[in-house]
């Protein structure tokens, strides 16, 4: 597991390693029952608080995404079709808003973006 961590972002620390995470495991570069790094290595391989690290992994087990075995460690949650859809979901969301927000600044109407959108659907 590789992570890059960004101190110019405004990104907090525990958020770049919630998405970079849930990222591999939805790409399945990370693989169900896979385990992840204990808290404390992974504090130590970034150079960063065990909290951040914590409340991380802590994130990721509320959203489904790794479950925690008492005395084994952190491990990839097997894959839930509705989580993974639901992310997709928001990230899809995300992107349209984007466009959405820079057709505005454009002058494009919402049907000439939709006839954009039906363009790049039919490439």
């Amino acid at each position: 597991m590789q992570l890059i961590l960004r101190n110019s972002s405004p990104q907090p620390i525990y958020e770049q390693i919630y998405d970079q995470i849930k990222a591999q495991i939805l790409s399945s570069e990370m693989q169900a029952g896979e385990a992840l790094p204990s808290l404390r290595a992974l504090a130590r391989d970034l150079r960063i608080s065990v909290i951040t690290t914590k409340r991380a992994y802590d994130d990721l087990e509320r959203d489904g995404f790794i479950h925690t075995v008492p005395g084994k460690g952190c491990f990839v949650a097997e894959k839930n079709l509705e989580l993974v859809r639901e992310a997709h979901l928001r990230e899809i969301e995300s992107l349209l808003q984007k466009a959405l927000d820079l057709s505005q600044l454009s002058g494009l109407s919402i049907e000439e973006l939709t006839d954009l959108l039906q363009v790049l659907a039919k490439e």
